[in-house]
């Protein structure tokens, strides 16, 4: 999969249902007296770029319930979780329970007077790529933009958005007020597709969006037998980049370890990668979506691990030699 072309049928669509404005306004003032920090990036399992204009951020949820993790996330080292702020604000909670599905990164963003952002894209936050984002007007003024491969929006306290922010897009604020949203994101679910207008259906029941699939438990013994070490290509756990399963690449050796409450898989580098369990010995990395699964197969003659990325209903996979840990 090594394809950004985005198969959404629009850069936009407003959702159900209608917010009360006036109590997301509310619910924001107990934290506007915080100094909020910068915006930033997240990539390989660590920050690695700060906002360079007055663009901030108050997570609300975050990789283990982090407030200073401003970033999106990713495979990391923890699930999200709330952080403090969000038990200070009782409709926000209200809200987020309403979205139907697994809620990663939620964070209000402030976009300060006077800024113009880069254009750019979010590889893979869309509906193919098994994310959505979501966002929802705050505060907001006739000067404050977002140009979204070409469609020029305002959006407005009290509506509710998803964006394709994998398509080429821009904000900027040239009033003197702050411009501020909650931003939203989720794992893609059949129960959230009910909240885009009909005219969505069609691509909700089509093949090009990727469907989470619930996390299962395991056992002790199940990730017991898990454990091995495989070589991949290097870009494994790379999810910014897209790469191919196949051809001449760079090769390294990855393992399947037990933590003693989950399993993981440890990168070259020595880092851990936790991995959700959904189900026929296939797992996905925690932070992220099915779009990149490893499937262990290890009780035949043969030992061998699948990878498989996967875009839509479209996916690569490979099979890699595996050996079982003793």
């Amino acid at each position: 999969m090594n394809e950004n072309d985005s198969s959404t049928p629009a850069e936009a669509a407003r959702l159900l249902p209608a917010l009360d404005a006036d109590r997301l306004v509310a619910d924001l003032m107990t934290a506007r007296d915080h100094l909020w920090d910068e915006q930033s990036s997240h990539v390989n399992g660590r920050v690695s770029r700060w906002a360079e204009q007055d663009w901030r951020c108050l997570p609300v949820r975050s990789p283990g319930g982090d407030k200073a993790r401003t970033d999106p996330g990713g495979p990391g080292s923890a699930e999200f979780a709330d952080t403090e702020w969000l038990g200070h604000m009782p409709y926000v909670q209200e809200v987020l329970r309403s979205i139907p599905g697994p809620l990663y990164a939620v964070r209000f963003m402030d976009l300060g007077p006077g800024v113009v952002g880069y254009r750019h894209c979010d590889p893979k936050f869309a509906p193919d790529w098994g994310m959505a984002r979501l966002h929802i007007p705050v505060l907001t003024h006739e000067e404050a933009t977002l140009d979204l491969d070409g469609g020029v929006y305002r959006w407005q306290p009290g509506e509710f958005w998803f964006g394709d922010f994998s398509r080429k897009h821009q904000i900027q604020n040239l009033g003197t007020q702050h411009r501020v949203h909650l931003v939203v994101d989720v794992l893609v679910t059949p129960e959230l597709a009910r909240l885009f207008p009909a005219d969505w259906a069609d691509y909700f029941n089509g093949p090009e969006v990727l469907y989470n699939r619930p996390a299962v438990a395991t056992t002790g013994q199940e990730r017991q037998a898990a454990r091995c070490s495989f070589d991949a290509p290097a870009h494994l756990l790379e999810i910014e980049v897209f790469g191919s399963l196949t051809g001449p690449q760079p090769q390294a050796t990855f393992s399947i370890v037990d933590t003693g409450t989950d399993l993981a898989i440890r990168s070259p580098q020595d880092h851990l990668f936790p991995l959700v369990a959904l189900g026929g010995n296939e797992y996905r990395l925690v932070g992220w979506s099915e779009e990149r699964t490893v499937t262990t197969r290890l009780d035949g003659p043969r030992p061998e691990v699948e990878l498989a990325y996967r875009k839509g209903h479209r996916s690569t996979r490979l099979l890699v030699p595996a050996t079982p840990a003793p």
